[in-house]
């Protein structure tokens, strides 16, 4: 037999097995375009820089081939079909970044801003407004939004569609608190965020409300009237709950609630519209029954359906429309239209098409929890429910009441664990918590949400045009201080909400990978998910954190010792939520290692022969007064070729050789720091070299100096 017989059998032979296994995953198709959507949306979030024109118009030129090989070549076609749409994201992620406005060029000092209110927003402790069209030292309007948290004084809620004034203080989004840690600045990009601020003085209203957002005015007007029927935590989140926002929420049951694995609660979306759509049709077909006449002549299911359908638009439009709305609702949507045709309604197929439409109006969704967690469960739900379906229902079997509740019960502790499994890996790479107790949690606030908060809740939203609304207000608030004392209860149990390291970035990326796989593809090989999700959750083992870490500001610096203990070096107006986000990377709740300083130089050597890192440490300014003549520890010279990495919290003037260093230059033009300090030397990644040349990435500032040499962005 010759060589070119055997080369030719062993071609034919591969070709017959992948025909084979093309050909289970038959009619898969569709399920697979939204992932490869969110693999090109992903890859171009992944670039240094923006790509050419060119190469964002490349999904034409697969979508062509695809028309002409759908019929000739069925599973070629079927692939470039996937291409298309990976570069279909691409591309629509690239026309949606360009597309934003640009960035506001806010004031450094205190200026007066006027706007239009858009949002006002209850706080804990105070009120926030966003203003569209604001301006300021008589300039043209931005065309970016922008958020002021309200003077103390400022007691009275201003109504959306006023245009009110105020002295403030304006600051652009931040920057990531550490290289690879969320990009604010990205958010705010494609959310519309010009920048935030605080009012250094009381508010005057220039014009009444012509004319106010659509639905601002009931959001808040609903908003108020619950929190004057229900006061306390309970009215905060009865209000979240119609109306979707959260601020009014104060931390200590934002904690409650996190930490005993309830917060998805708060979030308005799958269970909220299901509840809302699900008994509106209810009494309304019911309503429609007790007229013979009609029930007999008509299908009350139809009218019903569309009714509801209705209202679950209407809901999701009033809470904001957030991503995992979108979601629930798109479902509501396919199923509400699966049963009025006789058809399986809750499908993978139903959920591939959800998240086609969320990524093509919001291709940056893809990067927040709210998208990742929200799919994540609904996706390992249904993929469950396909698997044990064919073997929890029989055709024409009748089962004893017994059995059909204990199948209830299995079903909603099945549905938590599930649900809870699925988004932990996200939560664990976004909060760097895990909530061990949340099961317990759900079995028991998930019924009262259901049966008592929602339905509440809606007939206070029914009645409210007829000011009726305080009695089912306050059943809504016995109902929400029962989910509150279960969330207090769970989150005292020890170990409730652990700290941990966070998976890295291409961990998560390979838990979704598996996770997918392992819910679409069909036959043996599905169970390569399995392994590919096991890989990803054992990624923080491969990956090392950064040892030490600097502020955008250079107020903070982070060492972080071989046992894992973090020490951190505070200067004057150190921002506590990025120390918070330190520790949280570094799995951890408090800094209490002890460092090794000697006067003002901290010394880490991870390694006895490993390199040195010296940290200087802050420099209290000259004292004034009657403390002028007090004698102060003098600045410590900086360790030039003695230590590889330094870091200083103050310029470092002059050069200094032999050693990398990082003062307060440094991160005044790249952004944050970290290091990391290994056997064979020090790796240093700034915040910008992280995040690239990207429109939302601000372009790296030019010194204006003073009189003296120094440059005024470090002085003033």
């Amino acid at each position: 037999m010759s060589q070119s017989t055997v080369a030719s059998g062993g071609a034919l032979l591969f070709r017959l097995r992948l025909d084979g296994l093309l050909a289970a995953q038959q009619g898969r198709l569709l399920l697979w375009l939204p992932v490869a959507l969110a693999v090109g949306i992903l890859a171009y979030f992944q670039l240094p820089a923006e790509p050419g024109a060119a190469l964002q118009g490349l999904a034409l030129l697969p979508f062509v081939v695809v028309l002409l090989l759908w019929h000739r070549a069925p599973a070629v076609a079927a692939v470039l079909a996937l291409a298309t749409a990976a570069a279909l994201g691409f591309g629509l992620a690239a026309w949606h970044a360009a597309r934003a406005p640009p960035p506001l060029d806010l004031p450094r000092g205190a200026v007066i801003v006027t706007g239009t209110v858009a949002e006002a927003d209850v706080l804990p402790e105070g009120l926030r407004v966003t203003l569209r069209g604001a301006h300021w030292e008589g300039g043209p309007p931005a065309a970016r939004h922008i958020r002021i948290r309200l003077h103390v004084r400022d007691m009275a809620r201003p109504q959306p569609g006023q245009v009110i004034s105020m002295r403030a203080l304006l600051r652009p989004p931040g920057a990531p608190t550490h290289p690879g840690a969320w990009d604010f600045q990205r958010a705010a990009w494609f959310s519309g965020l010009g920048g935030s601020g605080m009012a250094l003085g009381a508010l005057s209203v220039v014009e009444a409300a012509a004319q106010a957002p659509p639905l601002a005015g009931l959001r808040a007007t609903i908003e108020a009237r619950v929190l004057s029927a229900v006061p306390g935590p309970a009215g905060a989140i009865a209000a979240a709950l119609i109306t979707g926002g959260q601020t009014a929420i104060a931390a200590p049951e934002m904690v409650a609630m996190r930490d005993s694995g309830l917060a998805h609660l708060l979030s308005v979306s799958g269970l909220h519209i299901a509840i809302v759509m699900g008994l509106s049709s209810w009494i309304i077909r019911f309503g429609l029954a007790l007229g013979p006449w009609l029930a007999l002549r008509v299908d009350v299911r139809l009218p019903a359906s569309v009714a509801a359908l209705a209202l679950g638009g209407f809901y999701m439009v009033l809470t904001g429309s957030e991503v995992p709305m979108q979601r629930s609702f798109a479902m509501a949507a396919l199923v509400t239209l699966a049963l009025l045709a006789g058809r399986r309604a809750l499908t993978l197929r139903g959920l591939a098409i959800a998240a086609g439409v969320v990524l093509m109006l919001q291709p940056a969704a893809l990067l927040g929890p709210s998208f990742q967690m929200s799919f994540a469960a609904v996706l390992a739900l249904i993929a469950a429910w396909e698997w044990a379906r064919p073997h929890l229902h029989r055709p024409g079997e009748r089962q004893a009441w017994w059995r059909r509740a204990g199948l209830l019960l299995a079903g909603s502790i099945a549905t938590s664990i599930l649900a809870g499994a699925a988004t932990t890996p996200f939560g664990l790479y976004h909060f760097g918590r895990v909530q061990l107790y949340g099961v317990a949690a759900n079995a028991l606030a998930v019924p009262l949400t259901s049966f008592l908060v929602m339905p509440a809740g809606m007939a206070a939203a029914l009645l409210m045009p007829l000011g009726l609304e305080s009695w089912p207000l306050r059943l809504m608030g016995w109902g929400v201080e029962g989910v509150l004392a279960i969330a207090r209860f769970v989150a005292a149990w020890p170990g409730a909400s652990l700290p941990a390291t966070p998976l890295p970035g291409w961990g998560l990326a390979m838990v979704a990978a598996g996770m997918v796989w392992l819910a679409l593809w069909r036959g043996g090989w599905r169970l390569l998910g399995v392994a590919l999700i096991l890989l990803g959750l054992g990624a923080g083992r491969f990956t090392r954190p950064p040892d030490a870490l600097i502020s955008a500001d250079a107020r903070l610096i982070g060492l972080r010792h071989a046992d894992g203990q973090v020490f951190l070096a505070r200067g004057p107006g150190a921002p506590r939520f990025v120390a918070e986000a330190w520790l949280r990377a570094w799995g951890q709740t408090e800094a209490a290692a002890q460092p090794d300083c000697t006067g003002a130089l901290c010394r880490l050597r991870l390694a006895p022969d490993g390199p040195l890192l010296v940290m200087l440490r802050h420099t209290p300014p000259p004292p004034r007064g009657r403390n002028a003549g007090r004698d102060i520890t003098p600045p410590a010279e900086p360790p030039c070729g003695q230590a590889d990495i330094i870091l200083s919290p103050e310029p470092v003037r002059g050069r200094c050789e032999g050693s990398v260093v990082i003062d307060r230059f440094s991160v005044w033009r790249d952004g944050a720091h970290a290091v990391w300090l290994g056997r064979d030397g020090a790796m240093v990644l700034s915040d910008r070299a992280a995040r690239g040349d990207r429109p939302w990435v601000p372009p790296r500032p030019l010194p204006r100096f003073t009189p003296d040499g120094q440059p005024a962005a470090l002085t003033e």
